[in-house]
């Protein structure tokens, strides 16, 4: 695995089919790296993620009322108190090209990481104007790391005709674009994303189906990591075992997540009939018909971003937590009973307006999540939100004005110093 002193970033324990890289060791760098190994090997890595919410915000609930760095956090960002000193919280932001249409979500979400103007089309031919900014940052960024970038989700692609505005639906399902007419396809699979990133994953092979008595990533690669364990010292042994201990916790999380056989007992063969008429699959039928709580998918996500970070095997990562005009029932957060993209036709009625602020506040929930994690793991002298940048907004402000006016938008993380929130 490592050789003599030798050291890489991309330094990995591997077994028979699977491989886990490691964050960075003091133990394994050469000598000319042990005095200051974050300044001399130019720095820890900075990293870039984008979580994407659809449908808005409750508009009256949102901005903290006072400017500059002394701001009481609004009801909807109360969640994010615990890193408060590590956010900026953006105004008036606008994406001029998202005014010249009158379309309500699809293409405001095509261009929200482009801001280019996007075409109007009702097919595959689509065109989001120009390469989303994450993608920018991973020809950069990315050409260090095992996945220049991540492209994860919780809805799947969705295809066809929005029937109230003429616009294929293709532009709300992703906010990572290639090029200009080439989307990024999102993994909406937990599973399937942690087994990317650990096991020996073949693009374009499908795996086999899941078998529940799987070998633990952590048990192939075992043998690599008692090696490796006698050539590091105490600290490092710390590091490595926590690294471990979180991988091992998600894959236990993945395993006690709800089977597809679980939501198929459920269902009867007209309720399959009308699911395959609508393109709906049986798992997301569970997850909007019937308001399953979505969360602990949701963070099981966030934490294999986590991993991806911590070990630097990407630097960027994107997560639309739902797509377009999502209809996700989120009945099962306590004061809603219905649909997100309905909730968000507010009308200005104060029952609907209270549980848009409810859904709004889960969303920022997840986000602080994210955030306090990656503020737990010491990097340098800082942590690693100390080095990374964190995006999380809507291309929408309003869901019932479709304004991309005033843009909510929070960022996280000082990308190493870059950015200040004095």
């Amino acid at each position: 695995m490592i050789k003599g002193n030798q050291y890489s970033r991309r330094a990995m324990l591997k077994g028979l089919g699977a491989s886990i890289a490691l964050p960075f060791m003091h133990s394994l760098a050469p000598q000319s790296l042990m005095a200051n190994p974050m300044t001399s090997t130019g720095g820890a890595p900075k990293r870039f993620a984008c979580l994407f919410m659809p449908n808005g915000v409750h508009p009256d609930k949102w901005s903290p009322q006072q400017l500059g760095s002394d701001f009481q956090l609004s009801p909807i960002l109360s969640p994010l108190e615990k890193v408060q000193n590590k956010l900026l919280i953006l105004g008036n932001l606008s994406n001029k090209h998202s005014f010249r249409t009158v379309e309500g979500h699809y293409t405001k979400t095509a261009n929200f990481l482009t801001s280019m103007k996007v075409a109007r089309t009702v097919d595959s031919n689509v065109d989001a104007g120009g390469v989303s900014v994450d993608q920018i940052m991973a020809q950069h960024l990315g050409k260090n790391s095992v996945y220049p970038s991540l492209q994860y989700g919780i809805d799947k692609m969705r295809s066809g005709v929005c029937k109230s505005t003429g616009i294929t639906k293709l532009y709300g399902s992703t906010i990572s674009w290639e090029t200009n007419r080439q989307p990024c396809s999102l993994e909406i699979d937990p599973r399937m994303a942690f087994d990317r990133m650990f096991r020996n994953y073949i693009p374009g092979k499908k795996p086999m189906p899941e078998d529940p008595n799987k070998q633990s990533v952590l048990d192939i690669v075992m043998e690599d990591a008692k090696r490796l364990e006698k050539r590091i010292g105490i600290e490092d042994r710390n590091k490595l075992n926590e690294y471990l201990s979180a991988v091992r916790s998600v894959e236990k999380r993945l395993d006690n997540q709800a089977s597809l056989e679980d939501f198929e007992a459920q269902i009867t063969p007209d309720m399959k009939e009308e699911l395959k008429r609508m393109d709906i699959r049986i798992d997301e039928w569970a997850e909007y018909a019937e308001g399953v709580d979505v969360t602990e998918k949701t963070r099981i996500m966030l934490d294999i971003m986590v991993l991806a970070f911590w070990s630097d095997a990407s630097r960027v990562v994107t997560f639309m937590m739902g797509n377009s005009a999502s209809g996700r029932n989120f009945a099962f957060l306590e004061g809603v009973n219905g649909s997100h993209h309905a909730i968000s036709h507010h009308k200005y009625d104060p029952r609907q307006m209270a549980q848009y602020e409810i859904i709004n506040r889960w969303h920022i929930e997840q986000y602080a999540y994210l955030l306090e994690k990656l503020d737990a793991i010491k990097e340098g002298d800082g942590t690693v939100l100390d080095n990374s940048m964190i995006l999380f907004g809507s291309g929408l402000r309003d869901g019932m004005r479709h304004s991309p006016n005033d843009l909510p938008i929070v960022v996280a993380g000082s990308a190493g110093g870059r950015l200040t929130q004095a």
